[in-house]
């Protein structure tokens, strides 16, 4: 009995020092725990349970603050359009292949996550304050994202972000010397053509 007791204190500071993500939104954690990956009404929620899910549907939820979506480090496909959602950092998702956050209250969006050509779909439509979204790639995501008019792309929103406000200039597409469209793609000479009708020719060596 003494052996089995010894044994089991050795446990206990292992037991209590699991990992725990800081989940302060209370809608965002009944999401969580209507998923099944959290028990406790804490605001937290253990780290082991969240950071292998690949996919999150928590739409239409009254969720203002996603604080916590960072420890959601192998999440591919987020979708969290219609709430009241003001600020949003993604940029340790280093894994994301689909994003809809449209119909937000967003005001800071961070998406500089070092994979932007890994995100195949992003929608950000309806979050009338976003005026600027933080990027890896300015390039890609005009061409790829769905955004609003009034929002830019900049690697850096806090510096540039003014100055990208109120820029006219907005990339249309992309096309090869033939004038066929394409994707963006190393060793290849492009043209990219933007709305105020400049021309730029680019060629990005690999």
């Amino acid at each position: 009995m003494k052996k089995y007791l010894f044994t089991l204190f050795l446990y206990l500071p292992f037991i209590g020092n699991a990992q725990q993500t800081y989940v302060p939104d209370d809608n965002f954690e009944q999401e969580l725990m209507n998923l099944g990956l959290d028990w406790v009404f804490d605001d937290y929620v253990e780290t082991a349970g969240i950071d292998t899910i690949t996919y999150l549907n928590i739409t239409s939820s009254s969720i203002a603050d996603l604080t916590g979506i960072e420890d959601f480090s192998a999440l591919r496909e987020l979708f969290c359009y219609s709430n009241q959602i003001t600020f949003l950092d993604l940029s340790n998702n280093t894994q994301l292949f689909e994003v809809s956050c449209g119909n937000n209250q967003l005001t800071s969006l961070d998406l500089r996550n070092g994979n932007n050509q890994g995100l195949w779909y992003f929608m950000s439509i309806n979050n009338p304050s976003l005026n600027c979204i933080d990027v890896d790639d300015v390039v890609w995501a005009d061409y790829n994202w769905a955004k609003d008019t009034w929002t830019s792309f900049s690697t850096n929103c806090s510096v540039s972000g003014i100055q990208d406000k109120y820029s006219t200039k907005r990339l249309i597409k992309v096309v090869d010397i033939f004038g066929r469209s394409i994707m963006p793609k190393p060793n290849i000479p492009l043209l990219y053509i933007f709305d105020d009708g400049t021309v730029e020719k680019k060629l990005f060596m690999q």
